[in-house]
């Protein structure tokens, strides 16, 4: 009778197993950091961008929940804004002035716009999108840290596999790698802006690497957070002089 309920007994523990530390600890994770997310809802950013020996000035404004506006400097001068309902550029440099028309669907909208700001916010001043599958986490020593939480975002069937670096637990962000074959690349936090009110520290200077060569730099000038922006602030108006045209607001316009 014992050898037979042995089994039984076996197979009821499997069932009532814990969740392992890594499953308890993404979902940790993944809570602060929609806390972490939810305490910048402004901010204001300017810096320089450097990649090779080309350097471009660059200032970006953001508004929770979906209000930016991003500028370029010389050489491009140029200035994309949108307002929650309607999308605006501003070429500086040919002096002309565009109103576009929406018609995508939700989510094409909303990827792309991001595919259109991502460029002037540095990582870490939003958290990282995760899917819901293929993501593990665990925790390792940092010199920023001192303690930090990596989450690796690796899809079933891909040879990309994406890195997170975040302190633990404000969860700022602290690096990133990618490794896709044989090759690597990487995001390091040279220096940082913190607000001691927030608990919140961001990103001031960061490096991007492809193997050991430091190939672009990314340093900001001035750093807002939470500021005052009134919805007049992504309302782009054409100035004086400026060439007036209306485009449709497409995927492929977007691309």
């Amino acid at each position: 009778m014992r050898a037979r309920l042995l089994p039984l007994v076996l197979l009821v523990l499997a069932g009532c197993r814990r969740p392992d530390g890594t499953s308890a600890l993404l979902s940790d994770a993944k809570q602060r950091l929609g806390v972490r997310d939810g305490k910048l809802t402004s901010y204001v950013l300017a810096g320089t961008a450097q990649e090779g020996p080309q350097t471009m000035e660059f200032s970006f404004a953001y508004r929770a929940p979906q209000k930016m506006m991003g500028t370029l400097g010389a050489p491009a001068s140029r200035t994309y804004a949108w307002d929650g309902e309607h999308f605006f550029e501003r070429d500086d440099a040919a002096r002309r002035f565009f109103h576009y028309k929406d018609e995508l669907a939700p989510e094409q909208r909303v990827g792309a716009l991001t595919q259109i700001f991502a460029p002037f916010a540095p990582e870490g001043f939003r958290a990282p999108l995760l899917p819901s599958q293929g993501v593990s986490a665990q925790r390792v020593p940092h010199p920023r840290g001192p303690e930090a939480v990596e989450l690796t975002v690796k899809p079933a069937g891909s040879d990309v596999e994406v890195t997170y670096v975040l302190r633990w637990p404000a969860m700022d962000f602290l690096g990133k790698r990618i490794r896709s074959g044989g090759d690597t690349s990487e995001i390091r936090v040279e220096e940082e802006h913190c607000d001691q009110a927030l608990a919140v520290c961001v990103p001031k200077r960061l490096t991007q690497w492809a193997g050991a060569q430091k190939v672009a730099e990314t340093t900001l000038t001035r750093v807002e957070l939470n500021p005052t922006l009134p919805s007049e602030t992504f309302a782009l108006t054409a100035p004086e002089g400026y060439a007036v045209q209306t485009k449709t607001f497409a995927v492929a316009g977007a691309q």
